[in-house]
């Protein structure tokens, strides 16, 4: 090997090396540079592995060096705009949705921003074509690379020696050890095996107690996570009460009815959704928190889908969305579902805005319900879509605006009227269903909650941001009741809704539109 050439490549890999760490410098939060040695072995073993390996494939070592410092740049600004919308930095789950932003590009480029999007994507192409048509390629680099490569495994080797360990709090993992190191010592953790007994579900240990006496007749269930859901009246009193009216109610008829801490914030709708179907807190899962839908769900987890199934109930899950978004098509089944009704089963005409309605949503329950072919009862989980962002993209009509607003809107707020002309249908299907169910003549349960807060930071910005607590609610069409508020996680809310329709197992008398129109 040319001296020439190993000097050459060492000043690359320790030139590319600082840059490296110059540009993990533009991180929000910002890491530490006091961290374990072992967190800076694993970064320089990662910068050499990934140069080598590129450089074993083109022979051009500058060309190499800039195409993954390119890459470290786009993970390092893909974490910084992730967590200005949802308040986490960039984990190693988080690459799966690299693929997601090609197929479903609407739901993460303009997070990222389509003019920056653009932009990277030109000058990398420009790049491409000019790096490798003036950089000459080194006759000896595959025996360079292969040194390098060892080298670099050598480091990594040494550097997981004695293993990091974890809090899962992304934010403070990426400060202490900075980004190379918390990626790879979450993606060793995501492939350690998984005690499913010490997740302790609800639905494993608890199933009898909430189990009814099996001479009686079951109610149908029906439970609803409403998009970006919760009750923005309380952020701004320049928003129309009547915006949810239905809510309101339904919320005063309710069996039960609070807060929600839930298990996201902005995003990432499946960390709530597993913990409400499967009453497994986010605590307990280590990684698996950040996307329980990639490995752990398709386990075949205790949830309240499985156990309904075994009491003799047929389960059913709707998404307005593609099937195969988060796998769901795989996880919904090995989660105890029967069924799964996907965007396949609604038509363009019933779109709100960019994705199926509400009250699409609305009727296709009802449908279910309605059936009267069926010989068993219903346990239906409905995940709906419409409100979901990017809501800066919509136009709202400023003769529209009255609907929901009292006075003016404050600088900022633009996005707020979107996201209210979504919530008051979501309030229009929360009407839809309570007026179908106080006529059914089967006892009914409907529990009803938000997955997270919206991603609106310009109007946080201008009123403050809320505390990242959601609503629910869980209602019968039997007699009308009233309850205080109670604050729930939404790790409690699936059983909480078993429990509270355990005694409503008789068949509810039918009622006249007119004695339905007085509840209204």
């Amino acid at each position: 090997m040319p001296d020439f050439l190993n000097s050459s490549f060492a000043c690359v890999i320790l030139g590319g090396f600082l840059l490296s760490c110059g540009i993990e410098a533009l991180l929000i939060p910002r890491p530490t540079l006091r961290r374990p040695l072992r967190s800076w072995l694993l970064h320089a073993g990662a910068w050499l592995f990934a140069l080598a390996l590129l450089y074993g494939m083109t022979g051009r070592p500058y060309f190499s060096a800039v195409n993954v410092l390119a890459l470290w740049l786009l993970i390092v600004l893909v974490s910084n705009s992730k967590y200005h919308s949802l308040r986490e930095p960039f984990v190693c789950a988080d690459f799966e949705y690299f693929s997601d932003a090609v197929r479903f590009p609407r739901l993460y480029l303009p997070f990222f921003g389509i003019g920056k999007t653009i932009v990277l994507a030109l000058a990398f192409i420009a790049y491409l074509a000019c790096g490798l048509y003036f950089e000459a390629t080194a006759s000896d680099a595959l025996s360079t690379a292969a040194v390098a490569l060892a080298s670099a495994s050598l480091l990594l080797l040494i550097g997981a020696l004695k293993p990091l360990r974890p809090s899962y709090d992304a934010s403070l993992d990426l400060r202490r050890w900075g980004l190379a190191a918390s990626l790879w010592t979450y993606f060793c953790a995501a492939r350690r095996k998984v005690s499913i007994d010490a997740l302790h579900s609800p639905f494993a240990t608890d199933a009898q107690a909430i189990r009814p006496p099996c001479d009686t007749a079951l109610p149908d269930l029906v439970s609803v996570q409403s998009e970006s859901f919760f009750d923005i009246r309380t952020l701004w009193p320049g928003i129309r009460e009547q915006v949810l009216s239905q809510y309101d109610v339904l919320r005063g008829e309710a069996r039960a009815h609070g807060r929600l801490q839930v298990a996201a914030w902005g995003a990432n709708t499946v960390r709530t959704e597993f913990a409400f179907l499967t009453g497994i807190a986010g605590d307990r899962l280590g990684v698996h928190r950040f996307n329980p839908y990639r490995h752990l769900a398709r386990l075949g987890l205790p949830s309240i889908a499985a156990e309904m199934k075994r009491r003799g109930y047929r389960t059913v899950c709707i998404h307005p969305y593609a099937g195969s978004f988060y796998g769901r098509d795989r996880v919904l089944p090995a989660l105890g579902f029967d069924e799964f009704i996907d965007v396949r089963s609604f038509n363009e005409e019933q779109k709100a805005g960019p994705f199926i309605g509400d009250c699409a949503v609305a009727d296709k329950i009802i449908e279910l319900l309605d059936d009267s072919a069926r010989t068993q009862p219903l346990y239906i989980h409905a995940v709906t879509m419409e409100n979901h962002g990017p809501l800066h993209l919509e136009q709202v009509d400023a003769a529209e605006l009255p609907n929901w607003f009292d006075r003016p809107l404050l600088d900022g707020m633009r996005d707020l009227a979107p996201y209210l002309r979504h919530l008051s249908n979501a309030d229009r299907m929360l009407g839809k269903l309570r007026e179908y169910l106080l006529v059914s003549p089967t006892s009914t349960g409907l529990c009803f909650f938000g997955d997270h807060v919206p991603i609106l930071p310009d109007v946080y910005a201008a009123l403050g941001a809320p505390d990242g607590d959601t609503d629910y609610f869980i209602w019968s069409n039997q007699t009308p009741s009233s309850s205080l508020p109670r604050p729930l996680g939404v790790e409690q809310l699936a059983k909480t809704f078993v429990e509270q329709m355990s005694n409503s197992h008789t068949p509810v008398k039918k009622a006249s539109r007119a004695q339905t129109a007085t509840h209204d």
